[in-house]
């Protein structure tokens, strides 16, 4: 597999993960990596690996599936059917 290119776009978009994941506390412990090394990938101090894009929408995907879990949750407490508002 091809590494990714160091490009500014690259380093924006893993930023943006980052956030969606929670942020760098979260994501690093999300990814098993140290909150520093989260920090540097995002400042274009260490390069991006197709690897470490890899694990991280592996880490996304998790996350899509415990918060589909949790509206799931929520749907059943309040009655209604998951994707479906609260009237």
């Amino acid at each position: 597999m091809t590494e990714p290119s160091a490009t500014p776009e690259l380093a924006a978009h893993f930023a943006h993960c980052i956030q969606v994941l929670g942020g760098v506390t979260t994501a690093a412990r999300r990814l098993g990596i140290d909150e520093r090394s989260i920090r540097r990938f995002v400042n274009g101090e260490k390069p991006i690996s197709a690897r470490l894009m890899e694990d991280t929408a592996k880490a996304l995907q998790r996350l899509i599936a415990d918060a589909t879990e949790a509206e799931k949750q929520i749907a059943k407490a309040l009655g209604t059917a998951p994707d479906q508002p609260p009237s």
